[in-house]
């Protein structure tokens, strides 16, 4: 049984939140906040507050009044404690962590209680924070069912020029019954940035790319799809043979280009942690910390393809795309309706990461760009649901939830935040 230890109000121990009281006098602490100062842990320098400021997004700032660094869950208590028996209290509260947002979301511009959480005990509070956008508790602490993990994973990487073969054999693969493939996921490469961008994979050599970049000009294809996946194994009980056998097994029923099934075997472990080596090589040449004005959406598998012509085929072509563009399907069954996240109807939605970077001083471009494919997709009825980017207004939150889920949601955030203090950044009670 999984079973969550909330902070209601509160921050994973080792990140930090903040708080800001939005502009003029800053008033003094609660003495239990003036305590926490006095340790080192409540921090109102420029140090603490100015790195504070920014989220991994890039795009916008806001400098909150104190920095929290806690040690423990109790230096968190103190802080809601005070936010919800002060009176007056003018600050509201952020769980920042790693500031993974990139819009300001993890900002707080100028009693506590801990609870233990199940889908058996307080189920409420258990769906509410999942997909709940920091509205109505931090997840402290998780019990997870583990198993052993494999050593090897032998990954693969498929190559397509047409877009319904694509998506078709990706909804093949993530059908029942299921297969041996243990992860799922698709690329899009548009043409005018193809031999960069399957560079950038850290997958492909020289020779593979010019192979991919000549089928596309065989093909006239102006975009080329991807199929990434892998078949985990334990190389101590696994022959590479029975690998080949099960490989075969699921590639045989597949429609990539014949001859284009690229496959390379991988500590099990480098593969989880193949993003992290792109962020360390971004790092060295200045490229990570840039505007990140990505574009995250669920799309109904219905209208997939019209996304494709729309977007890959039409918006973003005869444009220098730095970052990936991600499309794979999952199936809503797999989701339990009670999370707070929202999803579209249909059975099969996929997934659609435009992860664009700004390198060139073109950030204001690209916004544009998201925002033409946000038209796109309201003028010609295609009923996505928008993460990471937030919504501008309260009719933009209940189109988003539903009306049935926004009720839901709206309860328990009068539940479980009535003061309205938490993740203010999201902009969704501040109206």
């Amino acid at each position: 049984m999984a079973v969550v230890y909330l902070l209601l109000a509160a921050l994973i121990a080792c990140c930090h939140a903040q708080g800001t009281s939005g502009g003029g006098d800053r008033r003094p602490w609660p003495p239990s906040l003036a305590k926490l100062a006095a340790e080192g842990k409540l921090r109102t320098d420029t140090n603490a507050t100015v790195p504070a400021s920014m989220d991994f997004g890039n795009i916008t700032s806001a400098l909150p009044a104190a920095v929290l660094y806690p040690s423990s869950p109790g230096d968190l208590a103190a802080l809601l404690t005070a936010a919800y028996s002060t009176p007056g209290w003018p600050y509201t509260v952020a769980f920042r962590g790693r500031g993974h947002s990139i819009m300001g979301q993890a900002f707080a511009p100028g009693g506590i209680v801990t609870v233990t959480c199940s889908k058996e005990l307080n189920a409420d509070l258990f769906d509410a924070v999942l997909g709940g956008l920091g509205q109505f508790g931090v997840i402290t602490r998780a019990r997870i069912a583990v198993e052993p993990a494999p050593s090897k994973a032998r990954w693969v990487r498929l190559i397509y020029t047409d877009f319904t073969t694509f998506s078709g054999d990706q909804e093949r693969l993530i059908a029942p019954p299921f297969g041996p493939l243990s992860y799922v996921e698709g690329s899009v490469f548009v043409n005018k940035s193809l031999a960069s961008d399957l560079k950038n994979t850290g997958f492909f050599s020289d020779a593979d790319v010019a192979r991919v970049v000549a089928l596309a000009g065989e093909r006239n294809a102006t975009t080329v799809y991807s199929i990434e996946a892998t078949l985990n194994y334990d190389n101590a009980t696994t022959a590479a043979t029975s690998v080949d056998q099960a490989l075969k097994s699921v590639l045989d029923g597949l429609r990539y280009e014949p001859g284009f099934a690229f496959q390379r075997d991988v500590a099990y472990v480098d593969f989880l942690d193949r993003v992290h080596g792109e962020e360390v090589a971004l790092n060295k040449v200045g490229l990570w910390r840039v505007p990140h004005p990505w574009l995250n959406m669920f799309v109904p598998g219905s209208r997939i393809a019209d996304f494709d012509r729309g977007v890959f085929k039409g918006i973003l072509q005869g444009t220098d795309i730095v970052g990936p563009l991600i499309v794979y399907p999952v199936n809503k069954s797999k989701w339990d309706d009670g999370m707070s996240a929202a999803t579209p109807a249909e059975e099969v939605f996929y997934v659609v990461s435009l992860l664009f970077s700004s390198v060139s001083n073109d950030l204001a471009a690209l916004q544009a760009q998201n925002q033409r494919i946000v038209r796109f997709c309201d003028s010609t009825g295609i009923e996505y649901k928008s993460y990471l980017s937030r919504y501008t207004d309260r009719d933009g939150w209940i189109r988003h939830f539903g009306s049935d889920k926004w009720k839901r949601f709206v309860d328990m955030k009068n539940k479980y935040d009535p003061k309205k203090l938490l993740s203010p950044g999201q902009d969704i009670f501040n109206s």
